[in-house]
């Protein structure tokens, strides 16, 4: 008897073993860098958990720049296994480099023309919304100094805005970034370069975060913040004293985009998120906040945009903005990180 109790015993243990590794298998865990912002993630990461609960997600989260950098580092030892939410421009210059996974998730017949990689197949991104330059001024302040909105790049560069202007650094921020590249779009890169020296000298600071302009419009620190529309919209609602306008030339735009990264041993579960974060269900959370997403979804715009938000943006080629990013950027820093804020250490 006792020696039957104790196969009963040994196998029940081996059974409660085999339960116990089936579980641990069954529980994935991903390494995920993005440039979303905080309070966006704070609305999409419950809900992918409630849709994955066996999926573990490490989020490395920070701005778009710092992002890429960290990317680019670790590119013959890379750590994240998906990118979710950072520069589409940004994710090329890591395609030029091999780090990137072809991969088709499920619903990518979905996606807008221009809003996902339209050279390879399986596609190496996939855009989830896009993200545009605004001009963000605070009332109060304005009604101070006596003067108005700036609505143009060319406003912008009147002497009464001298020392109240905040814009991103586009060498830490995608939102910095994107404008730059689209003044050199919009006007040239000979002109572009003459218009971005003039508006250096109404330049107070450069942040290196794309909200940070507008955030410090919205508290009155500065007058006014060259920032991501989004943020201004945003600040608006919730009781600040500012508003928001389209440079009358065209907002500068970039998407925001997903990638499976290359690693040794593609895991399944990362698949698995980068379907979810196409998804109807995903899409519909972005459309609440940004109005210009990857599909069709119906979207209302919130106050201040036009019935068509499409009509503001300029007509951007992210191929040659990837390309020229280095030379801008190391161009830029050159001429102008005098006025940058100390970096984090």
């Amino acid at each position: 008897m006792n020696r039957i109790r104790t196969t009963l015993i040994a196998l029940m243990v081996i059974a409660l073993a085999g339960v116990s590794l089936l579980s641990s298998a069954m529980a994935g865990e991903l390494n995920v860098y993005t440039a979303l912002e905080d309070d966006e993630l704070a609305i999409y990461l419950p809900a992918f958990k409630k849709a994955h609960p066996e999926i573990k997600l490490n989020i490395t989260r920070d701005s778009t720049g710092i992002v890429t950098a960290k990317l680019l580092a670790e590119k013959d030892n890379p750590v994240a296994d998906v990118v979710w939410g950072l520069a589409a421009t940004s994710l090329l210059v890591c395609d030029d480099l091999g780090m990137i996974k072809g991969y088709n998730p499920k619903g990518i017949e979905k996606i807008r023309k221009g809003m996902k990689d339209g050279v390879n197949d399986p596609v190496h991104w996939v855009g989830l919304k896009a993200y545009v330059t605004g001009i963000v001024g605070n009332t109060i302040e304005m009604e101070k100094k006596g003067f108005g909105l700036p609505k143009s790049y060319s406003d912008l560069l009147k002497p009464a805005y001298a020392g109240q202007i905040v814009m991103p650094n586009p060498a830490s921020s995608g939102t910095g970034f994107l404008t730059v590249s689209a003044i050199f779009q919009v006007m040239g890169e000979e002109k572009g370069w003459d218009y971005l020296d003039q508006l250096h000298e109404n330049i107070a600071m450069y942040t290196h975060s794309g909200s940070k302009p507008a955030k410090m419009a919205g508290k009155g620190e500065f007058s006014i913040g060259i920032s991501f529309a989004y943020r201004g919209f945003k600040q608006r609602k919730k009781g600040e004293p500012v508003e928001i306008a389209f440079p009358k030339e065209g907002s500068g735009y970039e998407v925001e985009a997903n990638s499976l990264m290359k690693q040794p041993r593609i895991k399944k579960d990362a698949k698995t998120f980068l379907d979810w974060a196409i998804s109807d269900d995903a899409m519909a959370m972005y459309a609440k906040v940004y109005p210009i997403v990857a599909t069709d979804i119906k979207v209302e715009a919130p106050k201040g945009w036009p019935d068509d938000p499409m009509s503001v943006l300029i007509d951007n080629d992210l191929m040659w903005a990837a390309k020229n990013r280095k030379r801008i950027l190391k161009e830029w820093t050159k001429r102008y990180d005098s006025k940058s804020a100390p970096k984090k250490k």
